[in-house]
């Protein structure tokens, strides 16, 4: 069986576990549902690298479980399992074996190395952006849709952008990665998800891999560019959608900036290096990064925290999707207020359907 069709397989399983949940007391949404990268992954990567090392001892597991937490590319828990927990659901990962066995509350899609398209900086057979989309589609059977109640969460670009030892070409320019989350977003919506964060990119030039690099700067105003037209773009959809969909917006590139301006408002003693190999580091909670690309599990818990602030604060009346500066003008990273973006319009937009 080759490996897009194991991924596919594992799938499946969930067919009979799609349909709509009901929300409980102590959630906002009846479910979470998450594609990206390696900011998000919960174990995709690492499951389908340990199944390919268990019949060929050569191929790596990834990320190297003496170095990373549970298949994370952290230390301990991600962002995503930080909101998890917070909204009271669980997550799985799409390719975890046990996934349709018990209830579904959240399905992790995000693999490792995806780009926003349809390519893998990891491994070429790994599904990038828009092959997730299409996984969470085929489980979907064709007389029903999304979960309205759930939250759908896009967080990818790192890996258009940054540079790879993989065959993928970096972008120079944000257009094709904007089109791409627009696809994204446009299929999940046509899939009647309700409720769809989207989420910007720190400034790739200041992470431990590229910081004082001659690249650095470029990285920077390209990131620059990706994150204003990529709010942009998301307030020209805000008017193109069904009335009841709501994007929401979630700014990490204003919350990442402030910690490295404020390192100890949030107890950081290190916002430039790696504590991974780093015999200077004696405590990873104290450093921002934990290698030269991925953030520290305390880093993690404060943008977890930061998505769920997003998600509870009151809604400005008649406002769309804000710009970065106005959606987090009070964030303090640890304070977390900005307001959470519930909105509607008229009309209906039907869609047929490196190494971060």
């Amino acid at each position: 069986m080759t490996m897009q069709k194991q991924i596919l397989a594992a799938g499946f399983f969930l067919l009979s576990f799609m349909l709509p949940l009901k929300a409980t007391a102590a959630t906002l949404f009846s479910g979470l549902y998450i594609f990206g990268d390696s900011i998000s992954d919960t174990g995709n990567v690492f499951n389908v690298s340990t199944a390919l090392n268990a019949s060929n001892p050569n191929f790596p597991i990834i990320p190297p479980s003496l170095f990373y937490s549970n298949g994370r590319f952290s230390n301990g828990p991600v962002w995503v399992d930080y909101l998890a927990q917070d909204l009271g659901l669980s997550l799985t990962p799409y390719t975890d074996p046990t996934l349709g066995t018990q209830p579904i509350q959240g399905i992790n899609f995000a693999f490792s190395g995806a780009t926003t398209g349809t390519d893998n900086t990891i491994f070429p057979l790994l599904p990038g952006l828009q092959q997730q989309i299409g996984f969470f589609d085929n489980l979907i059977p064709a007389s029903q849709t999304a979960d309205k109640n759930a939250l759908y969460i896009v967080l990818a670009g790192a890996n258009d952008y940054l540079p790879t030892q993989s065959s993928f070409k970096p972008y120079t320019e944000p257009d094709k990665t904007i089109e791409n989350i627009t696809s994204a977003v446009r299929s999940l919506a046509a899939l009647e998800a309700k409720n769809i964060m989207v989420v910007n990119l720190p400034d790739l030039g200041k992470l431990p891999l590229t910081s004082g690099t001659p690249d650095a700067d470029r990285l920077n105003a390209l990131t620059k560019k990706h994150n204003s037209s990529l709010f942009k773009t998301l307030d020209n959809l805000s008017d193109d959608l069904a009335p009841d969909v709501n994007l929401i917006s979630l700014d990490f590139n204003s919350a990442f900036n402030d910690a490295i301006a404020n390192p100890a408002k949030y107890n950081f003693t290190n916002v430039t290096d790696r504590c991974l190999f780093n015999p200077q580091c004696t405590n990873p909670n104290e450093y921002l990064f934990w290698d030269q690309i991925h953030p520290s599990t305390a880093t993690h818990k404060i943008l977890g925290e930061l998505a769920y602030s997003r998600l509870t604060a009151p809604t400005e009346p008649g406002k769309s999707v804000p710009e970065p500066a106005s959606a987090l003008g009070i964030l303090a990273f640890g304070a977390l207020g900005a307001g959470s973006v519930l909105k509607g319009k008229q009309k209906k937009v039907r869609v047929g359907a490196t190494e971060v």
